[in-house]
């Protein structure tokens, strides 16, 4: 993955991580495209930023996403990048029987949503130089948080559905995983302000660090969330899984 000279494109830009990173790709000297549902944290995230561009964008919407696509393809031709960032999270109580609609909202969000873009670009960043597709999953994908069985089923999803779409895609573009662990966003409420949350601009930064590499990595790991990604493979699922229990 090239560091400059891309155009870039970031759903769920307007706050949180998405936001954070498509500050520092800008800072890095890319255009760069954030996508979201609220105007006001669009225009507010691109303010005072020149070849910064917002688009009001709902990625469960099939036919918004079709009519986005061809119309940022016809002004940003060179448009070379997809990070798949927008998300939702919801806490769920399953062990009685309830209300779905939230579950439904983060399968058609958090998986869909990157499927549904994944299809819509697929043929045009093909076609483009320094092309790369990048997902963002979780920690949760690895060990799941128990409060959240949804949640982390929709990021186990889509770090098997990344991990197939890469020798698919070689020789075309890159496919990119980014895993955070908890950063300090508004992903839930109070969350911004967790001790336990690791800062979103560490976050950012380390990201940014570990994508200078060369190859670029497959799976962007920041060392706070390699107890979990590994927790598996080293035999600690059940000892990782039983930390996040106590906080259901």
């Amino acid at each position: 993955m090239e560091h400059t000279g891309n155009t870039i494109l970031v759903t769920g830009g307007g706050s949180g991580i998405g936001q954070a990173l498509a500050h520092r790709w800008h800072d890095a000297g890319n255009h760069v495209i954030v996508t979201g549902r609220r105007q006001q944290a669009l225009d507010e995230a691109i303010a005072g930023r020149a070849r910064m561009s917002a688009y009001v964008l709902d990625v469960t919407d099939d036919a918004g996403v079709e009519a986005f696509v061809r119309q940022v393809c016809a002004e940003h031709p060179r448009l070379n990048i997809l990070v798949n960032n927008a998300g939702v999270y919801s806490a769920e109580k399953v062990t009685a029987r309830r209300d779905i609609a939230d579950a439904q909202q983060m399968l058609a969000t958090n998986v869909l949503g990157p499927i549904r873009m994944t299809n819509a670009l697929i043929e045009h960043l093909s076609a483009q130089p320094g092309a790369a597709i990048i997902n963002v999953s979780s920690g949760l994908a690895f060990v799941p948080y128990p409060a959240a069985p949804t949640y982390g089923a929709t990021k186990a999803a889509i770090h098997s559905y990344t991990a197939a779409l890469r020798p698919l895609l070689a020789g075309k573009l890159e496919v990119i995983e980014i895993v955070p662990p908890q950063v300090q966003t508004e992903l839930t409420p109070g969350q911004s302000q967790d001790p336990n949350s690791m800062p979103l601009d560490a976050f950012a930064d380390e990201v940014m660090a570990l994508l200078q590499a060369s190859p670029t990595p497959t799976e962007v790991c920041v060392e706070r969330v390699r107890y979990f990604r590994e927790a598996e493979a080293k035999g600690q699922f059940d000892e990782a899984l039983g930390m996040l229990v106590q906080y259901s």
